[in-house]
């Protein structure tokens, strides 16, 4: 199960209780050009002349390319319905999960947000060079990569920014639990994240590999936010990362599908994983492919095979139902965590690829990255956004869009009208 020894339990039911097509024609002022990646781990854009950084493992190449433009929302427009599919550790093994979807983004028009972990980029020889807080140099909760999957990551990353997806962080050693990140101070937060970048940062002088190009960005200036182990630890972490100038933080768990706000006074944008209707029952389960299985199978990742069928169907039309009350009320972004593993026969991948491919066709979607989102709330009207906050987890806007985001007439027009 490459990487995944243990994670809490973290579900809202059973244990308690795109952008259509990113293109010159998109609602709402988005435009993107470029060639569609292939998704086989090769460059599909020529980059700019690079500028090394450090030991050559990354480069500056300038602004990256397929960024969509935001605009402010018209007097009166509706939203477009935002989905961010998200991907917790980001390696390349040798199901090629990152590459497969990677492929699936293209087909589609979508932008994904890519977490990795540090240590994917860190040879097991060398895992004296970590000190996660409050545990044994070396330690690790998840797997380090061989060699070979290192290599074949680094490609991936360096393909998945330079076709436009987000590379943010899932931190290093994925400690969770009784002595895992929920007990570790800010400091603490700031010394996993310091190493976490100078994984990814040095990874030529760790790796030894001569025959790869540098990461295309400076991941100092890349990294704008994270999904914390087991979605916990948020509350210390904040500080940090507003320190740092992230701009969000994807680590609450349980968050309703209501229009995203800001927290540490104001400046990080919370993107919780949210409560969705479990399709065949009456409570809600998180937008997770691991809740689906703590649910389905109890937490064995290997549960009745008989089931396989039936709990991928439940999976996918469980996204596509959390899809469609956003969709079809309050358009609040939707967010979806994934993980690249072969749980129950590899049934939560396929769900996910088929939500995609059904919600590219609706109109108004745009499957973005965070950093994509950031960009767009922060390019709104604050009090359209507080507005657009009112709305509960299913609730259309009383009169229609036009009405609840219009502009008042003004009391000259209206005694004029009078």
């Amino acid at each position: 199960m490459n990487g995944i020894s243990r994670r809490r339990l973290l579900t809202a039911g059973a244990t308690a209780g795109a952008l259509g097509a990113l293109s010159a024609c998109a609602p709402g002022g988005w435009s993107v050009g470029g060639d569609s990646p292939s998704g086989d781990g090769k460059d599909t854009v020529q980059p700019p002349p690079v500028k090394l950084i450090g030991d050559g493992s990354t480069a500056d190449t300038g602004a990256q390319p397929h960024q969509p433009t935001a605009e402010r929302l018209k007097p009166g427009q509706r939203p477009p319905q935002f989905v961010v599919f998200s991907w917790d550790g980001a390696g390349e093994l040798s199901n090629q999960l990152f590459s497969r979807f990677r492929k699936v983004a293209s087909d589609h028009g979508a932008a994904m947000t890519f977490f990795l972990s540090g240590i994917y980029t860190l040879p097991e020889s060398k895992k004296n060079l970590y000190r996660p807080p409050q545990h044994a140099v070396g330690a690790s909760a998840i797997g380090y990569l061989a060699d070979r999957h290192i290599h074949s990551t680094l490609q991936q990353v360096r393909a998945a920014w330079l076709e436009g997806h987000e590379i943010g962080t899932h931190f290093n050693g994925h400690f969770c639990g009784a002595d895992g990140v929920r007990n570790w101070s800010s400091a603490e937060w700031r010394s996993e994240i310091d190493q976490a970048v100078r994984f990814v940062t040095e990874w030529k002088t760790n790796t030894g590999f001569t025959d790869l190009d540098p990461l295309p960005f400076d991941y100092r200036k890349e990294l704008i936010g994270g999904r914390t182990p087991c979605l916990e630890g948020q509350a210390n972490l904040l500080p940090t990362a507003a320190s740092l100038g992230w701009k969000y933080d994807a680590s609450s768990p349980g968050g309703l599908q209501i229009w995203p706000g800001k927290v540490q006074g104001g400046r990080i944008w919370d993107f919780p994983l949210q409560s969705i209707p479990f399709s065949g029952h009456s409570f809600q389960v998180l937008s997770m492919d691991y809740n689906m299985m703590a649910n389905q199978s109890g937490g064995n990742p290997l549960g009745d095979r008989s089931q396989y069928d039936t709990w991928r169907l439940q999976a996918r039309d469980t996204y596509l139902a959390g899809f469609r009350r956003a969709y079809e009320t309050n358009r609040a972004p939707f967010f979806i965590g994934n993980h690249f593993e072969r749980w129950n026969g590899g049934i939560y991948m396929d769900a996910v690829e088929e939500v995609i491919e059904r919600i590219a066709a609706y109109d108004d979607v745009r499957m973005v990255s965070f950093r994509q989102l950031v960009e767009w709330l922060e390019a709104q009207d604050p009090a359209v956004v507080r507005k657009l906050r009112t709305l509960a987890p299913g609730e259309a806007p009383l009169g229609g869009w036009e009405e609840f985001l219009g502009v008042p007439a003004s009391p000259t027009a209206t005694a004029s009208a009078g």
